[in-house]
């Protein structure tokens, strides 16, 4: 205990006292990266390895290779510009060619480092401006000292930013602690956080040997060991803190029982169908029936595509409910969205003379004073609404299901207190519109059950998506001439409101003008929407559009949920290349939703990234939401997926790839699932390293996995 003690004080140390660091490095590195201790340094790992054996010649490289090296001389150096706007480049070259090296900070201390005919090694990124390629703010090494250090063929590299570069931290700086750390940290016992019949099993390297091999690779395969060392780690303590909750909540968590499909289901499902169910549908229900049925409280994940007809599923569930004596409640989390499932719930329960009401910020104090009473009294059974459903003063008399829609949009506080609304828990059932690949779905959700809608109801025609670049804009707008002659609508969506500072980007106030140009009135008109107008304003416009009045609406992604008008068939997307492949499959999910063919227009710059072009390609190759979020998924990581903070277990994986290492995460779950079969409680010798190691990861963190 008192080895652990020391080892754990020496990697306590601030990172200032490292050699190479000191008070204003320091500084720099906990502001930029978080990295206050020696533990925090030895755990940020590096993104990518260059083989330090591998040059390119500088007539084959080109702004899709990422970063690179280059060898040869430099030839010319020169101050270009004045003031603020100085720049300094020194011109580099091969027996293939030249490329600019260009600085635009740090001039003074860059412009006497290098000398005229001397051989270099060049480390950086090439990209091009004004159409000619040039590296900006590359490393530069002196081709002896590189000669001099063979033993980094596999050079790691950190990521770093731009704040860092200019005070000259670089990855290489970094490459250079992590040596100086583990000089200081040799002789230190690292003790290991997995039980060694687990590393035996798997053929695992221990926890100092896989930390030493990150940072320090000799070799290949080396390197691969501790890779697979740290990120199945990583990945098996979120999936053994899931499953773990999972079990923990099934004991402790009674629920309702649901034990009658009676009358207001079955007249229901024989009658009043606004289509037959897909099969998908079918399934979906005969889980929910089962769940409702054990006598154990319900957390399940519905996830279907846009236009799978979740909401029928819900509504479905909410009379499984009420015919066993309950009350039920939708949180939804914009006002348009609640009032649009407000609109469609009466209109299908009408004819069976069931109450619905809605409860928004924006409801009237005298209906609202007789709709909490209604509520509390058990006379009102169904209730829709946006986060005022978690007021206080809102108090159910008996809630058996809570639906809520669009999950990823509420904090887990604010669900939590919507949960807690009965002595005995809700079943609880999350919709998401957004298809969430399996991987982050099993480590973002692993502890609720996960039903899938995957099929699109019998009539809709899947949406067609067409790319066009900006030379194709006169094209375009006569498509949507022809479309607007049929009597059709459509949305126009921008990334931005205003002109940006710095940006080519296409922007919302430029295209009401362009766009009331090209469609002047009478024959055409105009609904505008964005996130900084007035709610009342937003509303109008909305509804404007929702009833035919006008028959073009310009907005901003404001649209990407809560807008149903199945006469709108063209979604015109703006800077199509800017958006992730998610939000672009909501943003097309607005048209299709009636019996007309729908289209989908990308517009992009003339000229894309290469990752640019594969985000536009999948879209216009697919409309299956899960292929799309996958892709996303493995262009953008989990960290651009909107709500991932929001979880029982937030997603800040410091070396995992949920895009890439699904084999590692299912081998993870598998390993964790076995051992809690064996041993739920961890009180085992050989597992008490798994709950303490649990206590530490996750000792200042409230246990909001027993929520949903």
């Amino acid at each position: 205990m008192l080895g652990q003690m020391v080892a754990q004080n020496i990697l306590d140390t601030d990172i200032m006292y490292l050699k190479g660091v000191g008070p204003q490095r320091a500084l720099t590195l906990a502001d930029e990266l978080g990295v206050k201790t020696y533990a925090d340094l030895l755990y940020y790992f590096p993104y990518r390895y260059l083989d330090r054996t591998r040059f390119y010649s500088i007539n084959s490289i080109n702004e899709d290779l990422g970063l690179i090296q280059v060898k040869g001389r430099i030839t010319k150096t020169e101050l270009v510009g004045e003031g603020r706007n100085q720049r300094f480049v020194a011109w580099f070259a091969d027996e293939t060619g030249a490329v600019p090296l260009v600085w635009f900070k740090g001039i003074k201390w860059i412009k006497d480092r290098f000398k005229v005919g001397a051989e270099y090694v060049v480390f950086g990124k090439p990209t091009e401006f004004n159409h000619q390629l040039n590296f900006v703010h590359p490393e530069i090494e002196d081709m002896a000292k590189y000669q001099a250090k063979p033993e980094f063929s596999l050079q790691p590299l950190y990521n770093t930013s731009e704040k860092m570069k200019t005070k000259m931290v670089t990855s290489k700086t970094i490459h250079q602690l992590q040596i100086n750390l583990h000089e200081a940290i040799k002789n230190t016992t690292i003790f290991e956080t997995l039980p060694r019949e687990l590393l035996e099993k798997l053929n695992l390297p221990n926890l100092k040997t896989a930390l030493t091999d990150i940072h320090l690779p000799k070799n290949q395969h080396d390197l691969q060991r501790a890779q697979l060392r740290l990120k199945f780690e990583e990945l098996f303590y979120i999936q053994l803190k899931l499953l773990r909750l999972k079990k923990i909540r099934a004991r402790a968590n009674g629920g309702h029982k649901f034990e009658v499909v009676g009358q207001n289901f079955n007249d229901f499902y024989n009658n009043h169908l606004p289509f037959s169910l897909t099969n998908a549908q079918k399934r979906v229900l005969r889980e929910i029936r089962r769940d409702t049925n054990t006598g154990l409280q319900m957390n399940r994940l519905l996830q279907g595509d846009v236009g799978s007809g979740k909401t029928l599923v819900a509504l479905m569930s909410m009379l499984l409910a009420l015919d066993n004596g309950f009350q039920s409640c939708l949180m939804a989390p914009t006002e348009i969205l609640a009032q649009q499932h407000y609109k469609s719930f009466c209109e299908m329960l009408a004819p069976m003379g069931i109450e619905v009401a809605l409860l928004t910020g924006s409801t009237k104090q005298s209906t609202r004073t007789q709709l909490l009473a209604d509520l509390a009294s058990g006379q009102l059974k169904i209730l829709i609404g946006t986060h005022a459903l978690i007021e206080d003063r809102v108090v159910f008399n008996s809630l058996g299901l809570v639906v809520i829609d669009e999950q990823h949009r509420f904090g887990v506080a604010q669900r939590a207190r919507l949960w807690s609304k009965n002595s005995i828990p809700p079943h609880v059932l999350v919709m998401t519109a957004t298809p969430i690949p399996r991987t982050l779905a099993m480590t973002l959700y692993g502890d609720l059950d996960v039903s899938v809608i995957d099929e699109l109801p019998p009539g809709r025609k899947p949406v067609k998506t067409i790319h066009y670049n900006d030379s194709r804009r006169l094209q375009m707008f006569g498509f949507l001439r022809e479309q607007l002659k049929q009597g059709r609508q459509v949305y126009i969506v921008y990334p931005l409101i205003s002109e940006p500072k710095a940006s080519d980007l296409k922007y919302l106030e430029d295209g009401v003008e362009s766009i009331s140009r090209a469609f002047p009135p009478p024959d055409y008109a105009i609904s505008v929407v964005h996130g900084q107008m007035p709610s009342a304003e937003k509303e109008k416009s909305m509804t404007y559009f929702a009833k035919g009045i006008t028959n073009i609406m310009i907005a901003t992604t404001v649209i990407e949920v809560g807008v149903n008008v199945p006469n709108a068939s063209v979604m015109v997307i703006e800077n199509a290349e800017r958006f992730g492949l998610s939000q672009l499959h909501q943003l097309r999910g607005r048209v299709g939703r009636g019996a007309d063919q729908s289209y989908c227009i990308l517009m992009t710059g003339d000229r894309l990234t290469t990752e640019g072009r594969k985000r536009i390609q999948t879209m216009v190759e697919t409309n299956d939401g899960f292929v799309i979020a996958e892709a996303d998924l493995k262009l953008r990581g989990p960290g651009d997926i909107e709500g991932t903070q929001q979880s029982g277990i937030a997603i800040d994986l410091k070396i995992a790839d949920l895009g890439k290492d699904n084999q590692i995460l299912m081998l993870a779950r598998d390993e964790a699932s076995h051992i809690l079969e064996v041993d739920p409680n961890l009180k085992q010798p050989e597992h008490v390293i798994l709950d303490s190691e649990i206590k530490r990861r996750w000792k200042y963190e409230f246990d909001w996995g027993q929520i949903s």
